[in-house]
């Protein structure tokens, strides 16, 4: 953990810098945020900038407790080499007077959905080396007709990726019927995701990743994971990746969690998120593949029901803020990433 006699950041070599946008005002968002940054250790893997409404992080420091000074910035500046100081980008997308705790509004609506076009526009000019998202409220979004702002609906071009401890999930498809689903998988499709899963977990460190495709019927014996699924992963190997499937979706979580696997990639919602919240759900953390950047999230939502009372856990922020700064860095799923 870090203190205030440890060496200015920017005497330490090889941290990227991390922007994560503080999530709705109105929820728990900025309150993990901030009991995150305390625990010290996110600085040792990453510099940490912080985009949204300075006010709400100020707020999030008097209610969480946490001893800390906000620097406000209005665009990317040199990060702060203070580790007691939360530098905040806040370019006014949040009006000033205007602090919206605890419900959806229109307004906070607006303001998140500027705040990710920020942090998109920061990672794309290089100032991020990776972002993570705070807890966001489709409530408040669709209010302020910005709901497309989150994750794209179309199968192949962007995936959510799920982690906690050993296992990791990736999804085919995510908020789609089993119906639709069915149409949807194909073998171009499976074999383009293994691809961009390999090439993706490459690039966070992981020499030679090994990936395993779940299927999509019991047992993996059915007609999807005949015609589609095994023709898509054995495309996939032939390109020179170590990938194996389709494996009984009864089995293959398990498979991972015993470390014969660095990856499963599941074909629909539920058949990832069960395993996941099943068998960790606190500090777990979510990356969402699509991007030309490492782009994280939680998975936990604003929880107005808890804004203030002190209760928020913020293992999950925690766990995304350190598992964005080692993968950004090359480290691969070390330490906590584990």
């Amino acid at each position: 953990m870090s203190t205030a006699s440890d060496p200015p950041m920017a005497a330490t070599a090889g941290r990227p810098v991390v922007g994560t946008m503080i999530g709705d005002p109105a929820g728990i968002g900025p309150e993990v945020t901030v009991k995150a940054l305390a625990d010290g250790s996110v600085h040792e893997v990453s510099i940490p900038v912080l985009l949204g409404s300075a006010a709400a992080v100020e707020r999030a420091l008097d209610m969480t407790g946490v001893k800390a000074r906000v620097r406000r910035m209005r665009s990317f500046e040199r990060p702060s080499d203070d580790v007691r100081v939360i530098d905040v980008i806040d370019t006014g997308a949040l009006p000033e007077g205007v602090l919206p705790l605890g419900e959806d509004t229109e307004v906070a609506g607006h303001a998140s959905a500027q705040w990710l076009d920020e942090l998109d526009a920061l990672a794309r000019d290089g100032s991020f080396a990776a972002t993570i998202m705070g807890p966001i409220s489709t409530g408040s979004l669709k209010m302020a007709g910005k709901l497309d702002k989150v994750i794209s609906p179309t199968p192949g071009e962007s995936y959510l990726v799920l982690l906690t401890g050993p296992l990791r999930v990736a999804h085919l498809t995510d908020h789609m019927s089993l119906r639709q689903v069915i149409d949807v998988i194909t073998a171009d499709l499976v074999a383009k995701a293994i691809g961009q899963v390999n090439d993706a977990m490459r690039s966070w460190g992981i020499a030679r990743p090994r990936i395993a495709v779940a299927g999509l019927n019991p047992h993996a014996m059915g007609d999807e994971d005949r015609l589609a699924i095994a023709p898509g992963v054995e495309r996939a190997r032939a390109a020179g990746i170590a990938v194996e499937g389709p494996i009984a979706p009864d089995s293959v979580f398990r498979q991972c969690i015993e470390g014969r696997y660095d990856m499963v990639l599941a074909m629909f919602h539920d058949q990832g998120h069960i395993a996941v919240k099943t068998w960790g759900f606190s500090g777990n953390c979510v990356i969402m593949m699509g991007p030309p950047y490492l782009h994280m999230s939680v998975a936990h939502g604003t929880a107005y029901d808890i804004v203030g009372t002190g209760q928020a856990d913020a293992a999950m922020m925690l766990s995304a803020m350190r598992t964005c700064g080692q993968l950004a860095s090359g480290q691969g799923f070390s330490g906590d990433a584990q």
